[in-house]
């Protein structure tokens, strides 16, 4: 079987990046304990941190996102319950079914403004449950919506939505793979996206180069029913403070220039609509577009690899991701070589 290289520049996802030569480091010298047991310094201290900046009463470490949604689901919902989520949620469009095979809910669909929905189409799916419909018992928002083009929810309307679910008796869970990009476009932090829902998480592997890991927050309670569900779904972990000190590497020194990659991210927008793409604006990190009238996607595609250059296909549209890995130049490179094979 034949091996690939990484192509110079990467955009095809923020889930590209790779440790820095620092992170490595910290990695290498982390104390190690057994994770299951609780026992694990360096797991415990990013928990511990975690919980300190959601402001919540505990948190816990997981191999990685999916696997925060699909754990969350179980620890909240029984056979048969209804999960509300947008339409282009990644827990539907790109979990293989996680939380249907996992927990046997049904995925009840909102089609929200750039992945965001109101109280107003929130009420349209809510169902206190009968003979015929499933009760709806989760109400799960994305932030940063990653299929919508890394948009932010708006913090009024995410309240909103929050409380709406609440006055109904629904637990509300926040996929929250690229938070730290929300809280970096916003200004919000972390606590305040927190404090309106019962359970969140955010990812370490994406923009902020960890190798492993996302941090799943809530309540005490809610923390060890989803420990069990950890257990079920055997990702209990050894001496995982190998992995945790990459997560904590980047929480000192990978969050603050999350602004860089969004800066990127507009630098390569306004080069693309220059070069004649159509151009969904970034909020974020990430860049969907279209590529020139005439042009065959594909070939645009392929065109940018001859230069090795990677961008990424999704739902029939292009996605150019900005993260720790692209600098500046970079951008100006890829901007140079659309404009002279798009001219």
């Amino acid at each position: 079987m034949g091996t690939t290289t990484p192509p110079k520049i990467d955009l095809y996802s923020d889930t590209q990046t790779r440790p820095t030569a620092q992170m490595r480091e910290a990695i290498a010298n982390a104390e190690v304990g057994d994770e299951q047991a609780g026992e694990d310094p360096t797991c415990n201290a990013l928990q511990e941190r975690m919980a300190d900046l959601f402001g919540t009463e505990a948190a816990m470490f997981v191999v990685s996102g999916t696997m925060s949604n699909n754990i969350s689901i179980a620890a909240w919902t029984r056979r048969g319950d209804a999960v509300v989520v947008d339409a282009r949620s990644h827990i539907l469009r790109s979990e293989t079914a996680g939380a249907v095979v996992g927990s046997s809910v049904v995925l009840d669909q909102i089609r929200g403004e750039r992945g965001h929905f109101s109280v107003e189409q929130l009420d349209e799916v809510l169902h206190p449950g009968s003979l015929y419909a499933a009760p709806t018992t989760v109400v799960s928002m994305e932030n940063t919506h990653n299929f919508a083009g890394g948009t932010v929810w708006p913090i009024d309307q995410y309240r909103a939505v929050a409380e709406r679910a609440h006055e109904v008796g629904a637990r509300v869970h926040v996929d929250g793979a690229r938070l730290f990009n929300a809280t970096a476009a916003s200004g919000v932090p972390l606590r305040d996206w927190a404090e309106p829902v019962d359970s969140i998480w955010v990812d370490f592997t994406k923009g902020l180069g960890a190798p492993i890991g996302a941090v799943l927050a809530g309540s005490t309670e809610f923390i060890a029913q989803a420990r069990r569900y950890k257990h079920v779904f055997g990702a209990a972990m050894r001496q995982a403070g190998i992995a945790a000190a990459g997560c904590l590497y980047a929480l000192d020194h990978h969050v603050e220039r999350l602004t860089d990659d969004h800066a990127n991210a507009a630098r390569l927008a306004a080069g693309l609509v220059a070069a004649g793409c159509e151009v969904v604006m970034p909020e974020t990190n990430i860049v969907f577009f279209d590529p020139p009238a005439d042009t065959n996607i594909d070939d645009f595609v392929s065109g940018l690899a001859a230069h090795d250059i990677r961008i990424g296909k999704v739902q029939g549209r292009l996605r150019a991701v900005t993260h720790l890995d692209i600098t500046t130049d970079d951008i100006d490179t890829t901007i140079d070589v659309i404009t002279s094979t798009t001219a």
